[in-house]
């Protein structure tokens, strides 16, 4: 059984390729997706401050990892990575910041990730990657499916501030956005 909690020690760290470069200045938009919390419209969400995280895909309990998915730079870590964000959400709150995490999931996936792991905040679910259209986001390939990579938008008043991108290692990830946001 595979432990999604931890990383393998040998974990390729992914090369930043600059497709994250144009979010600075666009702004969050009025999409609304469905989320372990009900619909979240991103826009609202992002009308003060908010940290959105992006990730490939969270790992299932009794179900397999995706073929090459540990040795694709970039792709695992989502569960580390959410859980960060689960045990800094607090702090991230402390500083004005709404959480929320998002992936290509469905939403049954999202909804049962977040219960299995507590999560504080929503975890919205985005299968037909409407997210990624709207801001051009970088995405992969793997074994016939497309994924978000993994990168998180800090935005203020409905605009992207900060991208992280590219995210490693993702479980030391929230820390990092914390301490930026911290520095502010």
């Amino acid at each position: 059984m595979t432990d999604f909690t931890s990383l393998p020690p040998d974990l390729p760290a992914p090369q930043n390729d600059g497709a994250a470069d144009h979010l600075p200045g666009m702004r969050i938009p009025a999409l609304t997706l469905e989320s372990s919390e009900g619909p979240v419209d991103l826009a609202e969400l992002a009308s003060e401050r908010a940290v959105i995280y992006l990730y490939p895909k969270t790992g299932t309990p009794g179900e397999p990892l995706v073929a090459g998915w540990n040795e694709f730079p970039g792709a695992r870590g989502c569960t580390p990575e959410s859980c960060g964000f689960r045990d800094h959400a607090a702090e991230l709150a402390a500083l004005g910041a709404r959480v929320a995490g998002l992936s290509g999931q469905t939403h049954a996936e999202q909804v049962a990730f977040a219960g299995r792991n507590r999560m504080p905040f929503p975890v919205i679910a985005d299968p037909e990657l409407r997210l990624r259209d709207a801001l051009r986001l970088p995405t992969f390939d793997l074994q016939g499916v497309t994924y978000l990579c993994r990168l998180s938008l800090v935005a203020e008043h409905g605009v992207i501030v900060k991208a992280f991108y590219p995210v490693f290692p993702p479980d030391r990830h929230a820390a990092e956005v914390l301490a930026w946001l911290g520095s502010r």
